[in-house]
């Protein structure tokens, strides 16, 4: 009850003072009338009475200030004026509030927009019901599998996921899923669109609720599989669809088969993998339709779903672990591959399942991004930090322009405290303001972050909704650096002592050594921690420089990818080599068309596949594991990469001609020491397990296979034309002079003219270098402009120290001057305080350099973190912009009048 009716006193106090004013002298009136009138009763006059009682009181006024300082309101109504009394000066001086506003703006700005990301993809959990309840199941050292992995997440297989339902008693629920990409369009130009396999306990499960319609269940996920459902996404029902409320029942066709659309999925719902949006989500029972003959579903070495499930009430994620732990060998012993040899198959037989928290979802985002945005945010920090660093110095000069100001409040009777909280006041109000205008551009420079890590082929969708994360985030930094560059300046200022402020006149009473001692602290931290941002960016941007130039093996301008899918043409197997070899050569008569080949696997598109070899070498067989493309003839032509001995393929590799492949050094060098290999026979087992030999006929250079970072590793190139099971679809690889645009009309002309009904997609081959350098790129930017900026204020602060020194110094000088000291002696004196500064700042920043560099040693490419060149860069650079920081006022300082410097003393 007392803070009911404290709270009730205070809200009167604010909102009715004028009748708690009246309140309270009345009180006060009653008071001293019963004490005139106690004390009249003594023998006193009415006069002297009532000079009693208002003497033992202490005065009216002195008993009204102390009342209101026990209610809370008077805080409020003091730090409001403190407020509207600290804008009134923000406003006097708008070229220093801009300055400061700005700055914090753009360190808040860019730690919020990093740390919104980061939170997006690392922290948010997912947006279903009761997300700490999901968890995931997948085996717990997977390494070595040995299979077909189709999916993103090819973590298990189909028949290990029905074991795993029918064994697991920790989940009160389970489902599977697998992302992929489906083919929307009836036919020519393919319209891909990003779907999920879902078994049909998915949406139960996740606790979904369809907007339209109803949600997949199980009983449209049974073997049979009678019908072709499918879910849609509330985007794609607007994109798609136009928000047509009469799509139910409404045909889509997905890889040439018609599904009906049974409802749509709430507008929130966006999947379980973070980074992506689905589109469409269609039963497992309906992969064997959609990929037909190439099948994973009911393969034990397919590889292709992420399973997950939410605990039941009770179970924690060990117990539910250690029950799948114990049946594990059952499951494996009935899920294993009856093709796998006898090591295969004992390790195959040695995996364990785990439960691992699956509430803030899926994602493959996070390997490649979550260490470089903390790494960033820490960046970010210093940043922000030398931000706060500048405007202590700022607020110093300021504390030193008023403490006369100080001296005369305090000697007036105002108190160290309250002045302390005046001033804190305008630090909170350019750190309110910082905060506000960094948040719009926290906004802004969130998405240009999503931006650079999306592609057109590859589009990511991150939910940035605001969170009481980073609300708390902003918070928390905007009162840090109000306290780092309000509370010291505020306390410098109310340290003075008011005799000696009243005393004093022209320079500050206590703008002595301990002051400007501060201020030189503050700019020698600027200078170390703008040194470590320098070094950064020049290693972040000197590592993009060498990736985007390393050698590849292959030329990667004028090449684009051509994928044709034949499905509708029903083509057997038997007619499937001879039709594709027609479509190649059609397109090689394309005016303007240098080469064109088929590729299994395109270089630095991501995909890959590796086969166990066996190789015969000085009695004794060598095992290993080697990538394996198959190709057509043209293939290195068209990539320009050089065949170094032996030949290419040609007419006489057929499917009855001895098997042939093509080496590249690094195979020669792991697997035949080094020599000439041609002529040299190697094994690769085939489907059966049987071992098949195939003849050395050619030696190529080394190039890249999944990504620009790898080393060069073994790989074999098998002709195309010695494939056994030809699949329905047809990838080109085409070098070109012609314009992208004209060459792409061409090739859909010429599609045409074949058969209307293939299907067909096109990818320009600067896409996967572009997708290649997205993590790279978004390093060397950012650490860049962090890098520039952090040089930028460090240079504003040494300048501000400089300039107030010449100024405190001014008497001096001019003494020197009027003794005869000529301008080069000033500039000289001048320059060495600037010089010990920047010395003490670049020695500091070296050494910090030095142990905080070793944090980034992995996302380096061609450098480590110790590059000499890239040091003396940074401390080039950063010395150059602080040399003409301090030569300015150096000079004016050598231009001085020396009566006019004396007369103002």
């Amino acid at each position: 009850m007392s803070l009911l009716r404290n709270l009730a006193g205070g809200l009167r106090g604010l909102f009715r003072k004028a009748q708690v004013e009246r309140e309270m002298d009345e009180e006060l009136r009653g008071y001293l009338d019963a004490s005139a009138n106690e004390k009249m009763r003594r023998g006193m006059s009415r006069q002297e009475a009532e000079r009693a009682a208002r003497i033992e009181m202490g005065g009216e006024e002195n008993v009204k200030e102390q009342v209101r300082a026990v209610g809370w309101e008077s805080l409020l109504e003091t730090l409001w004026q403190d407020l509207k009394f600290g804008l009134r000066l923000l406003r006097f001086n708008p070229a220093f509030a801009a300055a400061a506003i700005l700055s914090l703006a753009l360190g808040i700005g860019a730690n919020t927009a990093i740390f919104q990301l980061l939170n997006a993809i690392r922290l948010r959990t997912l947006p279903v019901k009761n997300p700490q309840e999901l968890a995931e199941v997948r085996i717990a050292e997977r390494n070595g599998a040995t299979g077909s992995f189709v999916t993103r997440y090819p973590n298990l297989t189909n028949p290990q996921w029905e074991q795993i339902r029918a064994q697991q008693q920790g989940f009160s629920g389970m489902f599977a899923w697998g992302p992929a990409g489906f083919n929307i369009s009836p036919g020519g130009e393919v319209h891909s669109v990003q779907g999920l396999w879902v078994s049909g306990e998915f949406f139960n499960v996740l606790g979904i609720q369809p907007e339209r319609g109803r949600l997949l269940s199980s009983m449209d996920d049974l073997p049979a599989c009678g019908s072709h459902p499918v879910v849609i996404s509330h985007s794609f029902w607007q994109r798609e669809f136009g928000g047509d409320e009469a799509v139910l029942g409404r045909k889509l066709t997905i890889e040439k088969h018609p599904f009906e659309v049974i409802g749509v999925a709430p507008a929130n719902f966006y999947g379980v993998e973070v980074g992506r949006n689905f589109d469409i989500a269609i039963p497992l029972c309906v992969e064997p339709l959609i990929r037909s003959e190439f099948s994973v579903l009911n393969r034990r070495d397919g590889w292709w779903l992420t399973v997950m499930g939410r605990l039941k009430p009770g179970w924690k994620i060990e117990q539910a672990s250690a029950q799948l732990r114990a049946i594990s060998p059952g499951i494996f012993e009935a899920t294993l591959p009856t093709e796998f040899d006898p090591g295969d198959a004992k390790h195959f037989l040695g995996y364990k399942l785990g439960v691992f928290p699956a509430d803030t979802g899926i994602s493959n985002l996070r390997e490649t991004y979550e260490n470089p945005l903390w790494l960033l945010l820490g960046l970010g920090a210093l940043v922000l930090l030398i931000a706060a660093s500048n405007l202590a110095n700022l607020m110093l000069a300021r504390a030193s322009a008023r403490e006369r100001e100080m001296g005369m409040r305090m000697a007036v009777g105002a108190t160290r405290g309250r002045l302390i909280r005046q001033l804190l006041a305008e630090s909170l109000l350019l750190g309110l303001a910082g905060a506000l205008l960094g948040a719009q551009l926290a906004h802004v420079l969130t998405r240009l972050l999503v931006a650079s890590i999306s592609t057109q082929s590859d589009p990511l969708f991150v939910d940035l909704a605001m969170d009481w994360r980073i609300l708390g985030f902003t918070a928390g930094i905007t009162v840090l650096t109000c306290v780092l560059f309000g509370l010291t300046p505020a306390l410098r200022a109310t340290q003075v002592s008011p005799g000696a402020v009243l005393k004093s006149s022209g320079r500050s009473a206590t703008s002595g050594r301990t002051r400007f001692g501060l201020r030189r602290v503050l700019v020698v931290s600027q200078i170390a921690m703008s040194l470590m941002l320098l070094v950064g960016a020049i290693l972040f941007s000197r590592s993009l420089q060498k990736l985007a130039k390393v050698d590849a093996g292959l030329t990667q301008e004028g090449v684009l990818e051509v994928d044709l899918d034949l499905t509708a043409l029903r083509l057997p197997a038997e007619r499937r080599a001879e039709f594709k070899r027609f479509v190649l050569q059609q397109f090689r008569a394309i005016p303007g068309v240098a080469s064109a080949a088929e590729a299994g696997i395109v270089p630095l598109s991501g995909n890959g596949q590796n086969r166990q070899v066996l190789v015969n070498k000085a009695r004794e067989v060598i095992e290993g594991r080697s990538e394996m493309n198959e190709i057509s003839p043209m293939y290195f032509a068209t990539w320009h990469t050089p065949i170094l001995a032996g030949r290419d393929f040609d007419d006489r590799d057929t499917l009855t001609s001895p098997k042939v492949a093509i080496v590249n050094e690094t195979f020669a060098r792991k697997y035949l020491a080094g020599t000439n290999p041609v002529g040299a026979t190697f094994h690769l087992k085939s489907e059966n397990g049987e071992p098949r030999p195939f003849q050395i006929v050619g030696l190529v250079k080394d190039a890249k296979i999944y990504d620009l970072r790898e080393e060069f590793l073994p790989t074999m190139y098998i002709p195309v034309a010695q494939k056994e099971h030809p699949e329905q679809s047809e990838t080109i690889v085409i070098r070109s002079q012609a314009s992208l645009f004209s060459l792409i009309s061409a090739l859909k002309s010429t599609v045409q003219q074949i058969n209307r009904e293939i299907d067909m997609d096109f990818i320009p081959f600067d896409r996967f270098v572009e997708v290649s350098l997205l993590r790279d790129r978004l390093m060397a930017r950012l650490s860049g402009f962090f890098g520039i900026l952090a040089a930028l204020l460090a240079t504003v602060g040494l300048y501000g120290v400089i300039t107030y020194m010449v100024e405190r110094r001014t008497s001096e000088i001019g003494i020197r001057m009027a003794l005869g000291a000529d301008r080069q002696s000033i500039l000289q004196v001048v320059l060495r305080e600037a010089s010990i500064l920047l010395g003490l700042g670049l020695l500091i920043g070296t050494a910090l350099s030095l142990a905080g560099s070793r944090a980034a040693a992995t996302m380096l490419f061609g450098l480590k973190p110790t590059d000499l060149v890239t040091y003396v860069l940074a401390v080039v650079s950063l010395s150059a912009a602080a040399a003409l920081a301090s030569f300015l006022p150096a000079r004016r300082a050598a231009r001085l009048d020396p009566m006019v410097a004396l007369r103002n003393e």
